[in-house]
């Protein structure tokens, strides 16, 4: 059996984009995210285009019992994963700590961090069990700077820093590697998801100047990938050319 890649949250941007390009590059997928309809349209159209097989798997990762039930029932050859790509993550509100919303919150801590520990406890044990694996924990410019209003959306990108480096640590003697991949701005759904919904606001985020896209940022995340067995990238933060830090962005 080919190469298996797992990737969180593929039914679109940076998780969409990775699960192109490693169907292009022959790995077999896992793709997870909670949009069953875009889920199996993209394996229909990865299994046609690339001539591989795609196993599909609808859940919210902040979901605990749905994560085990999920990846536990998968068959065990699919479980011999190669890549985990730690992708599922959102940011909800851009509030001052005063007056933050405390669903916003919850959404963001149950998903950016609880949903990347449950899904990598699980995998890692394949991975150990297997004698191989490497893990990229997707975080963000906000996980090294905080910005204005950016409070626990930063908070649990920080904490996704944090656990890169633990995992790190722990997996070393399993022969593991372990990545942390951290964009700049990206023009994806994250600001309209952001902003609840309003896609004019969302849009206006990216006013000015080029952002990232998804590509880019599948590309930089398969450089990782594809280094030698005896090469770890430890961690890679990747900006647009027009983005100095996580507030000084150069408009036009």
């Amino acid at each position: 059996m080919s190469k298996i890649a797992l990737i969180t949250g593929a039914t679109s941007g940076i998780g969409k984009a990775c699960a192109k390009l490693f169907a292009k590059e022959g790995y077999n997928l896992v793709i997870t995210g909670r949009r069953a309809d875009r889920l199996e349209a993209l394996s229909q159209f990865l299994a046609t285009e690339f001539n591989i097989q795609v196993f599909c798997l609808s859940f919210d990762v902040k979901n605990h019992e749905a994560v085990i039930n999920n990846l536990e029932n998968l068959p065990v050859t699919w479980k011999k994963v190669d890549v985990l790509i730690n992708n599922a993550g959102l940011s909800q509100g851009l509030d001052p700590i005063n007056k933050g919303n405390f669903d916003d919150w919850n959404n963001m801590i149950d998903t950016n961090i609880k949903g990347l520990l449950y899904i990598t406890k699980i995998v890692s044990n394949w991975m150990i069990n297997n004698n191989k694996g490497h893990i990229i924990n997707i975080g963000s410019i906000a996980g090294k700077e905080v910005y204005t209003n950016g409070n626990v959306y930063c908070a649990t990108k920080h904490a996704v820093d944090a656990l890169n480096k633990a995992m790190r640590v722990d997996l070393l003697p399993h022969g593991i590697k372990v990545t942390g991949i951290h964009p700049g701005a990206v023009e994806t759904e994250f600001s309209e998801v952001r902003f609840h919904g309003d896609k004019e606001r969302a849009k206006k985020v990216y006013d000015g100047f080029e952002p990232l896209n998804a590509d880019d940022v599948a590309e930089t995340i398969w450089f990782a990938v594809s280094r030698p067995a005896h090469v770890n990238i430890n961690d890679l933060v990747v900006m647009p050319t027009a983005q100095a830090s996580a507030s000084v962005i150069l408009r036009k």
